[in-house]
């Protein structure tokens, strides 16, 4: 039976979802606060499930088209001396799928296949939710009102609706903040080769994907600070900055110049329902799993997957989906945001002694043992991925 169904949130995990649920006959509307999308973004790869997923949908021609060139991946020190050598055609051997591109780029591969475009609504925001009997009814910032079967929050990490309405979730510090973005610049890299640097309390990544441009990603722990992000992580950075090589320091340099950068301090959602009377909480919004995880796009696909699926079982009963959807979902996050945690201890080195762990284990790891890291970080269950099979 056809259903009405707000989305408030046009990201990944917002337009996979409109996509999904339109395909099965649904009246989707999507609202998100941007006046419009664009496709510019930070590096994030897309990997496993989340690629099975999108491919399923036929999109396996436009990430393609949209992906950057990734051949291997080096660990180096500070100084530059090699840590490890990583290649990715051979670590996806026995591995699942793995497709390296901006988040813009997904984004707009998404934006792209929604069918009816007229059914966004840009500049607006949830400013009110209403139970009127079966029926939810939202009144949005630009004081129009809208009625729906059911309203999907897919706001992202600091969802306004979620503080208002989700009162027993809350967002964990992850006291690690986050800095990325890309540089217009001739450079000497070579392209699908990339550079990690590791030091203490930060890791570096150096991604050349064209040979006019350069993508720039930083994790640096820190704890207890609070103010502007972009300001906060510029000094950071040029705390680190003294302890690069010349041609690092001076790419940082320009790179902070530009302020064409992205700067957040992580966090994790934890939220012990993501189900609340005709709401219910999809991708960052109700479990973002930090970018450590690795997995944050991928989890917000296989979320819309499966709340489309359940809701596919249960049209009629919207609220026995949610609540399927949420126990399904609730042991598939604890795992990964426990990996974010795992591989926060790992490549953010807390002091010399654990950097020194590091680069002893990392030289010394042969690639099985690679490959059987990945595919724990990355794999479900058979139970769970039989929501990916219908």
């Amino acid at each position: 039976m056809k259903k009405r169904i707000i989305i408030s949130g046009g990201g990944i995990a917002g337009l996979t979802a409109a996509m999904l649920l339109q395909r099965m006959g649904h009246e989707v509307t999507v609202i998100d606060r941007a006046l419009e999308f664009t496709p510019a973004g930070f590096l994030l790869s897309l990997k496993s499930f989340g690629v099975t997923i999108l491919e399923q949908l036929g999109l396996a021609p436009a990430l393609q088209d949209a992906s950057i060139p990734a051949e291997c991946m080096d660990f180096v020190d500070a100084a530059g001396s090699l840590i490890s050598h990583n290649s990715y055609q051979e670590l996806a051997e026995n591995t699942t799928p793995s497709i390296l591109l901006t988040r813009g780029g997904l984004h707009q591969v998404l934006y792209d296949s929604i069918k009816k475009q007229d059914n966004l609504v840009f500049g607006t925001t949830v400013e009110q939710v209403q139970r009127e009997g079966s029926l939810v009814r939202v009144i949005l910032s630009n004081h129009q009102a809208l009625e729906a079967d059911l309203l999907i929050v897919a706001e992202g990490l600091r969802s306004a609706t979620r503080g208002t309405y989700f009162k027993n979730s809350y967002l964990e510090d992850f006291n690690v903040f986050y800095v990325g973005g890309r540089i217009k610049k001739a450079h000497s890299y070579q392209v699908g080769s990339f550079n990690t640097i590791i030091t203490v309390d930060s890791m570096l990544s150096i991604y050349p994907i064209s040979r006019e441009e350069v993508a720039i990603q930083c994790y640096v722990r820190c704890m207890d600070e609070e103010g502007d992000y972009r300001s906060i992580s510029r000094r950071l950075l040029q705390e680190k900055v003294n302890g690069y090589q010349p041609e690092v320091q001076h790419l940082l340099a320009e790179f902070l110049q530009s302020d064409r950068f992205y700067a957040d301090k992580m966090g994790m959602v934890r939220a012990p329902s993501l189900v609340n009377d005709g709401m219910v909480l999809l991708g960052d919004a109700g479990y973002c799993p930090t970018a450590l995880s690795g997995m944050g796009a991928s989890l917000s696909i296989y979320g819309a997957k499966a709340l489309a699926h359940f809701i596919g079982q249960s049209p009629d009963n919207m609220a026995l989906a949610c609540q399927q959807y949420d126990a399904l979902m609730q042991p598939i996050v604890e795992k990964f945001q426990g990996n974010a945690r795992s591989n926060a201890a790992s490549f953010l080195p807390k002091d010399e002694a654990s950097l020194g762990e590091f680069k002893s284990a990392f030289s010394s790891t042969s690639e099985s043992v690679l490959q059987k890291r990945l595919a724990n970080q990355t794999g479900l269950t058979e139970d769970q991925l039989q929501v990916i099979l219908h």
